[in-house]
Protein backbone atom coordinates (compact mmCIF):
# COMPACT_ATOMS: atom_id res chain seq x y z
CA UNK A 1 0.00 0.00 0.00
CA UNK A 2 1.48 3.66 -1.05
CA UNK A 3 2.02 5.86 2.55
CA UNK A 4 1.48 9.27 1.90
CA UNK A 5 1.56 12.05 4.11
CA UNK A 6 1.85 15.74 2.60
CA UNK A 7 0.33 18.14 5.66
CA UNK A 8 -0.76 21.86 4.70
CA UNK A 9 2.51 23.60 6.49
CA UNK A 10 4.69 20.91 3.92
CA UNK A 11 3.37 22.98 1.29
CA UNK A 12 4.31 26.26 2.71
CA UNK A 13 7.73 24.44 3.96
CA UNK A 14 8.35 24.29 0.28
CA UNK A 15 7.74 28.06 -0.81
CA UNK A 16 9.86 29.06 2.16
CA UNK A 17 12.39 27.20 0.93
CA UNK A 18 12.22 28.23 -2.64
CA UNK A 19 12.50 32.26 -0.98
CA UNK A 20 15.11 31.35 0.72
CA UNK A 21 17.27 29.54 -2.07
CA UNK A 22 16.18 32.89 -3.88
CA UNK A 23 17.13 35.58 -1.06
CA UNK A 24 20.94 33.97 -0.93
CA UNK A 25 22.47 30.28 0.16
CA UNK A 26 25.58 28.97 0.56
CA UNK A 27 25.32 25.52 2.43
CA UNK A 28 22.05 23.28 2.92
CA UNK A 29 22.42 21.08 5.52
CA UNK A 30 19.89 18.02 5.21
CA UNK A 31 19.53 15.89 8.31
CA UNK A 32 19.13 12.04 7.53
CA UNK A 33 17.81 9.23 9.68
CA UNK A 34 21.33 6.74 9.87
CA UNK A 35 18.58 3.91 9.79
CA UNK A 36 17.57 5.05 6.90
CA UNK A 37 19.83 7.47 4.92
CA UNK A 38 18.49 6.75 1.46
CA UNK A 39 14.45 7.01 2.18
CA UNK A 40 14.65 9.54 4.56
CA UNK A 41 16.66 11.68 1.60
CA UNK A 42 14.51 14.19 0.21
CA UNK A 43 14.36 14.51 -3.62
CA UNK A 44 12.28 17.80 -3.69
CA UNK A 45 14.59 19.34 -1.40
CA UNK A 46 17.67 18.34 -4.10
CA UNK A 47 15.41 19.63 -6.98
CA UNK A 48 14.48 23.19 -4.57
CA UNK A 49 18.27 23.81 -4.23
CA UNK A 50 20.06 22.15 -7.13
CA UNK A 51 23.38 23.63 -7.53
CA UNK A 52 24.07 24.50 -3.45
CA UNK A 53 26.98 22.55 -1.68
CA UNK A 54 25.38 20.10 0.46
CA UNK A 55 26.17 18.33 3.68
CA UNK A 56 24.54 15.03 4.63
CA UNK A 57 24.36 14.48 8.37
CA UNK A 58 23.16 10.92 9.26
CA UNK A 59 21.74 11.43 12.74
CA UNK A 60 20.78 9.04 15.17
CA UNK A 61 24.31 7.31 14.30
CA UNK A 62 23.81 5.35 17.86
CA UNK A 63 20.43 3.29 16.67
CA UNK A 64 22.23 2.51 13.57
CA UNK A 65 24.14 -0.26 12.17
CA UNK A 66 27.98 1.16 12.12
CA UNK A 67 29.27 -1.07 8.99
CA UNK A 68 26.38 0.16 7.11
CA UNK A 69 26.34 4.10 8.33
CA UNK A 70 30.33 3.72 6.79
CA UNK A 71 28.71 2.84 3.40
CA UNK A 72 26.20 4.96 3.60
CA UNK A 73 28.72 7.97 4.57
CA UNK A 74 31.16 6.64 1.04
CA UNK A 75 28.06 6.81 -0.79
CA UNK A 76 27.45 10.53 -0.06
CA UNK A 77 30.83 11.65 0.31
CA UNK A 78 31.56 10.20 -3.44
CA UNK A 79 28.89 12.71 -4.40
CA UNK A 80 30.33 16.02 -5.66
CA UNK A 81 29.72 19.36 -3.88
CA UNK A 82 28.56 17.27 -0.97
CA UNK A 83 30.01 16.12 2.62
CA UNK A 84 28.71 13.57 4.94
CA UNK A 85 29.45 12.80 8.71
CA UNK A 86 27.70 10.94 11.09
CA UNK A 87 26.64 12.35 14.61
CA UNK A 88 23.95 12.38 17.39
CA UNK A 89 21.80 15.35 17.72
CA UNK A 90 22.22 15.18 21.64
CA UNK A 91 26.25 15.27 21.55
CA UNK A 92 28.19 18.22 21.66
CA UNK A 93 31.29 18.00 20.27
CA UNK A 94 30.14 15.87 17.61
CA UNK A 95 27.14 18.57 16.50
CA UNK A 96 29.96 21.78 16.24
CA UNK A 97 31.72 19.70 13.55
CA UNK A 98 28.44 21.09 11.53
CA UNK A 99 30.52 24.37 11.66
CA UNK A 100 33.86 23.25 10.35
CA UNK A 101 31.99 21.20 7.90
CA UNK A 102 29.87 24.37 6.35
CA UNK A 103 33.14 26.47 6.21
CA UNK A 104 34.91 24.05 3.84
CA UNK A 105 32.05 23.15 1.74
CA UNK A 106 31.83 27.55 1.32
CA UNK A 107 35.14 28.75 1.89
CA UNK A 108 34.43 32.12 0.72
CA UNK A 109 31.43 33.22 3.05
CA UNK A 110 31.96 33.89 6.60
CA UNK A 111 32.46 37.29 8.67
CA UNK A 112 29.93 40.12 9.02
CA UNK A 113 31.01 41.54 5.40
CA UNK A 114 30.02 38.06 3.83
CA UNK A 115 27.85 36.29 6.38
CA UNK A 116 27.41 32.13 6.06
CA UNK A 117 23.80 31.16 5.45
CA UNK A 118 22.58 28.19 6.12
CA UNK A 119 19.15 26.08 5.48
CA UNK A 120 19.39 22.85 7.70
CA UNK A 121 16.21 20.61 6.62
CA UNK A 122 15.19 17.02 7.56
CA UNK A 123 12.00 14.75 7.34
CA UNK A 124 9.73 14.85 10.08
CA UNK A 125 10.95 13.76 13.26
CA UNK A 126 14.49 13.09 12.30
CA UNK A 127 16.24 15.21 15.42
CA UNK A 128 16.70 18.53 13.80
CA UNK A 129 15.22 20.30 16.62
CA UNK A 130 17.20 18.75 18.98
CA UNK A 131 20.66 18.94 17.45
CA UNK A 132 19.69 22.94 16.99
CA UNK A 133 19.14 23.14 20.60
CA UNK A 134 22.92 21.24 20.92
CA UNK A 135 24.08 23.54 18.93
CA UNK A 136 22.93 26.66 20.34
CA UNK A 137 23.40 25.73 23.89
CA UNK A 138 19.45 26.56 24.85
CA UNK A 139 16.05 25.59 23.86
CA UNK A 140 15.81 27.32 20.18
CA UNK A 141 13.24 25.21 18.50
CA UNK A 142 10.65 22.34 20.12
CA UNK A 143 11.26 19.21 20.19
CA UNK A 144 8.81 16.02 20.79
CA UNK A 145 8.65 12.38 19.90
CA UNK A 146 5.36 12.90 17.17
CA UNK A 147 6.38 14.66 13.25
CA UNK A 148 5.55 17.80 12.39
CA UNK A 149 6.54 19.95 15.33
CA UNK A 150 8.16 22.71 14.00
CA UNK A 151 5.52 24.97 11.79
CA UNK A 152 7.18 27.94 10.39
CA UNK A 153 10.72 28.91 9.24
CA UNK A 154 13.13 30.75 11.97
CA UNK A 155 16.64 32.06 11.61
CA UNK A 156 19.11 31.35 14.37
CA UNK A 157 22.39 32.98 14.77
CA UNK A 158 25.62 30.25 15.81
CA UNK A 159 28.26 31.99 15.72
CA UNK A 160 28.92 35.90 14.31
CA UNK A 161 28.66 35.93 10.40
CA UNK A 162 26.96 32.45 10.42
CA UNK A 163 23.49 32.45 9.91
CA UNK A 164 21.28 28.96 10.21
CA UNK A 165 17.68 28.63 8.71
CA UNK A 166 15.74 26.23 10.08
CA UNK A 167 12.33 24.99 8.59
CA UNK A 168 9.74 22.78 9.80
CA UNK A 169 10.22 18.77 8.59
CA UNK A 170 8.86 18.32 5.33
CA UNK A 171 8.33 14.84 3.52
CA UNK A 172 7.40 14.84 -0.38
CA UNK A 173 4.03 14.99 -2.10
CA UNK A 174 4.26 11.39 -3.49
CA UNK A 175 6.39 8.37 -2.15
CA UNK A 176 7.32 6.17 -5.07
CA UNK A 177 9.52 3.67 -3.84
CA UNK A 178 7.57 1.44 -1.68
CA UNK A 179 9.66 0.30 0.68
CA UNK A 180 10.36 4.23 1.59
CA UNK A 181 7.11 4.83 2.26
CA UNK A 182 7.57 1.89 4.75
CA UNK A 183 11.05 2.65 6.66
CA UNK A 184 9.27 6.21 6.83
CA UNK A 185 6.49 5.05 8.71
CA UNK A 186 8.73 2.64 10.95
CA UNK A 187 11.21 4.96 11.97
CA UNK A 188 8.25 7.41 12.99
CA UNK A 189 8.56 10.02 10.12
CA UNK A 190 4.98 10.15 9.26
CA UNK A 191 1.83 11.09 11.00
CA UNK A 192 -0.10 7.67 12.83
CA UNK A 193 -3.04 8.18 11.19
CA UNK A 194 -1.18 8.42 7.19
CA UNK A 195 -0.66 4.18 7.81
CA UNK A 196 -1.25 1.02 9.03
CA UNK A 197 0.76 -0.45 11.98
CA UNK A 198 -0.03 -3.96 11.27
CA UNK A 199 1.04 -3.67 7.46
CA UNK A 200 4.39 -1.43 8.50
CA UNK A 201 5.00 -3.76 10.74
CA UNK A 202 5.35 -6.59 8.55
CA UNK A 203 7.03 -5.00 6.30
CA UNK A 204 9.72 -4.21 9.38
CA UNK A 205 9.68 -7.86 10.02
CA UNK A 206 10.84 -8.80 6.62
CA UNK A 207 13.82 -6.42 6.68
CA UNK A 208 14.50 -8.28 10.21
CA UNK A 209 14.85 -11.38 9.40
CA UNK A 210 16.74 -10.93 5.57
CA UNK A 211 19.08 -8.70 7.64
CA UNK A 212 18.90 -9.50 11.47
CA UNK A 213 17.07 -12.52 12.30
CA UNK A 214 18.86 -13.13 15.46
CA UNK A 215 18.15 -9.25 16.78
CA UNK A 216 14.49 -10.12 15.88
CA UNK A 217 15.01 -14.09 17.92
CA UNK A 218 16.65 -12.97 20.70
CA UNK A 219 14.90 -9.66 21.47
CA UNK A 220 10.99 -11.78 21.47
CA UNK A 221 12.67 -15.33 22.69
CA UNK A 222 11.34 -17.17 19.50
CA UNK A 223 13.13 -20.43 18.76
CA UNK A 224 12.33 -19.82 15.25
CA UNK A 225 11.17 -17.54 12.53
CA UNK A 226 8.27 -18.20 9.88
CA UNK A 227 6.03 -16.17 7.82
CA UNK A 228 5.57 -12.54 9.05
CA UNK A 229 2.04 -12.92 10.45
CA UNK A 230 3.65 -15.94 12.49
CA UNK A 231 6.58 -13.95 14.05
CA UNK A 232 4.33 -10.78 14.59
CA UNK A 233 1.91 -13.43 16.05
CA UNK A 234 4.33 -14.91 18.30
CA UNK A 235 5.50 -11.08 19.53
CA UNK A 236 2.01 -10.84 20.13
CA UNK A 237 1.75 -13.53 22.62
CA UNK A 238 5.40 -12.86 23.99
CA UNK A 239 4.38 -9.31 24.94
CA UNK A 240 0.61 -10.24 26.49
CA UNK A 241 -0.97 -8.06 23.62
CA UNK A 242 -4.15 -10.52 23.76
CA UNK A 243 -7.47 -10.39 23.08
CA UNK A 244 -11.09 -11.49 25.20
CA UNK A 245 -10.33 -15.80 24.30
CA UNK A 246 -6.59 -15.44 24.47
CA UNK A 247 -6.02 -14.25 20.19
CA UNK A 248 -3.55 -12.28 19.94
CA UNK A 249 -4.42 -8.31 19.56
CA UNK A 250 -2.38 -8.07 15.96
CA UNK A 251 -2.34 -4.21 15.62
CA UNK A 252 -1.33 -4.15 19.36
CA UNK A 253 1.86 -6.29 18.69
CA UNK A 254 2.16 -3.96 16.07
CA UNK A 255 2.53 -1.15 17.62
CA UNK A 256 5.17 -2.67 20.53
CA UNK A 257 7.09 -4.06 17.80
CA UNK A 258 7.27 -0.30 16.10
CA UNK A 259 7.77 1.22 19.65
CA UNK A 260 10.45 -1.40 20.68
CA UNK A 261 12.28 -0.54 16.91
CA UNK A 262 12.49 3.24 17.39
CA UNK A 263 13.68 3.14 20.50
CA UNK A 264 16.81 1.64 19.46
CA UNK A 265 15.89 -2.38 22.54
CA UNK A 266 16.31 -4.48 18.91
CA UNK A 267 20.08 -3.28 18.59
CA UNK A 268 21.86 -0.85 15.80
CA UNK A 269 19.58 -1.23 12.66
CA UNK A 270 19.65 -0.32 8.93
CA UNK A 271 16.80 -0.91 7.09
CA UNK A 272 18.44 -0.65 3.81
CA UNK A 273 21.67 -0.15 2.06
CA UNK A 274 23.09 1.86 -1.12
CA UNK A 275 23.11 -1.06 -3.55
CA UNK A 276 19.12 -1.67 -2.24
CA UNK A 277 18.15 1.40 -2.25
CA UNK A 278 19.34 1.95 -5.98
CA UNK A 279 17.43 -0.94 -7.09
CA UNK A 280 14.84 0.28 -5.88
CA UNK A 281 14.97 3.55 -7.36
CA UNK A 282 15.64 1.99 -10.59
CA UNK A 283 12.55 0.07 -10.39
CA UNK A 284 10.27 3.34 -9.35
CA UNK A 285 11.64 4.61 -12.29
CA UNK A 286 10.92 1.89 -14.74
CA UNK A 287 7.36 1.49 -13.27
CA UNK A 288 6.60 5.34 -13.90
CA UNK A 289 7.94 5.00 -17.09
CA UNK A 290 6.08 2.12 -17.79
CA UNK A 291 2.68 4.15 -16.49
CA UNK A 292 3.11 6.78 -18.67
CA UNK A 293 3.29 4.80 -22.07
CA UNK A 294 0.31 3.10 -21.16
CA UNK A 295 -1.62 6.63 -20.79
CA UNK A 296 0.03 7.66 -23.84
CA UNK A 297 -1.11 4.60 -25.73
CA UNK A 298 -4.77 4.49 -23.79
CA UNK A 299 -4.56 8.62 -25.26
CA UNK A 300 -4.05 8.01 -28.87
CA UNK A 301 -5.86 5.28 -29.14
CA UNK A 302 -8.62 7.36 -27.79
CA UNK A 303 -7.70 9.94 -30.25
CA UNK A 304 -8.16 6.95 -32.93
CA UNK A 305 -11.71 6.06 -31.85
CA UNK A 306 -13.04 9.80 -31.74
CA UNK A 307 -11.31 10.52 -35.29
CA UNK A 308 -12.81 6.93 -36.37
CA UNK A 309 -16.60 8.28 -35.04
CA UNK A 310 -15.68 11.19 -36.83
CA UNK A 311 -15.25 10.07 -40.31
CA UNK A 312 -18.13 7.71 -40.13
CA UNK A 313 -20.09 10.41 -38.81
CA UNK A 314 -18.71 12.14 -42.05
CA UNK A 315 -19.41 9.87 -43.95
CA UNK A 316 -23.14 8.98 -43.31
CA UNK A 317 -23.84 12.51 -44.00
Amino acid sequence: MPIHWFPGHMNATRQAIKDRVKAGLDVVIELLDARLPGSSANPLLAALTTGRPSLKVLNKQDLADPELTAQWLAHYNAQPHTRAIALDAGEKAPARLLIKACRELAPSRGGMDKPMRVLICGIPNVGKSTLINTLVGRKAAKTGDEPGITKTEQRIVLEDGFYLFDTPGMLWPRISIEQSGYHLAASGAIGRNAFDEEEVALELIAVLKRHYPQRLQERFGLAELGGEDEVLRAIGLKRGAKIKGGDVQMHKAAELLLVEYRQGLLGRITLETPQEMQAWRQAAADAEARKAAEAEAARLADKERRSGRRAASSGDA
